[in-house]
């Protein structure tokens, strides 16, 4: 039986670049579950990759073929952004292992529609302080800055990542980002063979 390992965490914690890292691990073996938004791409993102980047109508024509999963939707200073899970997207978990990115809301979504023997949470999380910083600065390379974005998602963050909230996800092992990305990536990939071992996958 596959497993999907679900990462998520507040905004600026490194969850991109620990998805990245652990998806290139070989020995794992794992396939990207790759999600949609209607948010605008960003500078070095890539259609298909990090998202699939899709318009707002486009989003409302998969919700009216009922092949939506999960949505959730962020009243940004742009409009409404769409981030969402749909059916369809090759996943077969009778044979394949797979790997996501996403919030604690769609993470529940996921693992009810799925199966909670086969969404595994990975939750990632960095000191309030230092995660400011990262957002600040990773917005400053942005082409166009926006800095009053970064402090919406930040204080909606606090909400939607509430240690109640956490602890209604059933969410027990948190890895923490805050010095050395490498230890944290090491200690990710560690987690997952260990629970594909269990299933006698090497």
């Amino acid at each position: 039986m596959g497993k999907l390992f679900y990462i998520m965490g507040k905004s600026a914690t490194g969850k991109d670049t620990i998805y990245e890292y652990v998806l290139a691990q070989s020995e794992l073996a794992l396939k990207p579950l790759v999600m949609y938004t209607t948010r605008p791409i960003r500078a070095n993102e890539t259609d298909g990759v990090q998202y699939h980047f899709v318009t707002e109508e486009e989003y409302h024509a998969m919700d009216a073929e009922s092949r939506v999963i999960e949505m959730r939707m962020y009243h940004t200073v742009h409009g409404p952004w769409y981030y969402f899970t749909a059916d369809g997207s090759a996943i077969d978990l009778d044979r394949y292992n797979y790997l996501a990115l996403g919030t604690l809301e769609s993470f529940q979504k996921v693992r009810a529609y799925y199966g909670e023997e086969r969404v595994l949470p990975i939750y990632i999380e960095v000191e309030d302080g230092n995660r400011l910083e990262r957002a600040l600065k990773r917005e400053r390379k942005q082409n166009h800055p926006n800095f009053s974005e970064v402090c919406r998602r930040y204080l909606a963050d606090e909400e939607d990542f509430s240690e109640e909230k956490i602890r209604q996800a059933g969410i027990l092992r948190r890895f923490a980002n805050n010095a050395g990305r490498e230890d944290c990536m090491e200690e990710v990939t560690a987690y997952i063979r260990q629970a594909l071992a269990l299933d006698g996958v090497s």
